[in-house]
């Protein structure tokens, strides 16, 4: 075998489980907890939140009153663009792995070009595993006598808690550790 058709053939294997990782990648459940503080009291910041999450689109989901829990439920769908992207991604993909084996083992005919077919697959898997059901749980905690306010702790997706963290801290006076926003991934 030459060494351009190894080559080849190595970097077209490494493509393959790149797209094997971005699709595991974008269906991994990113659910985070953080706690938030703010100096207006828990009624306000509450009906705040819930509201503000009622306008993009989640709905109420019951609660515990003797835990202090509302739970809100929201459905994340998968982006278009990205479906296509993939798809067009792993056919040329698909189609130069073809072409290596073909020249590798040109016994095979034509046959190897058939992993063209490969392309609507990976936006049909990225569709199916990424359009999920979210939940969102806020907590509210006890506050020492020290501390006025409210104390909250929230559990969700990830890019929820960051939205939520960007927008409402100025208006609500929310407050965290701030590692959501300093975290690299």
């Amino acid at each position: 075998m030459p060494s351009g058709f190894q080559s080849t053939l190595l970097l077209t294997v490494l493509l393959a489980i790149g797209l094997v990782f971005f699709l595991r990648a974008a269906s991994k459940d990113r659910t985070t907890v953080v706690d938030v503080h703010s100096p207006r009291p828990p009624l306000e910041v509450l009906n705040g939140i819930s509201s503000w999450l009622e306008q993009r689109g989640w709905s109420r989901d019951g609660g515990d009153a003797e835990r202090q829990v509302l739970r809100f439920r929201g459905e994340v769908t998968a982006s278009r663009p990205l479906a296509v992207l993939l798809s067009a991604l792993a056919a040329i993909g698909g189609s130069c792995f073809g072409l290596v084996l073909r020249q590798l083992a040109p016994q095979l005919q034509w046959w190897p070009l058939a992993l063209v077919l490969i392309g609507p697959a990976a936006g049909w898997i990225y569709t199916r595993r990424s359009a999920r059901t979210e939940a969102l749980e806020l907590r509210l905690l006890e506050t020492s006598a020290a501390m006025e306010g409210s104390n909250l702790r929230l559990r969700a997706h990830r890019d929820e808690l960051i939205a939520i963290e960007l927008e409402l801290s100025e208006s609500l006076e929310l407050s965290s550790d701030g590692s959501l926003l300093s975290s690299p991934i």
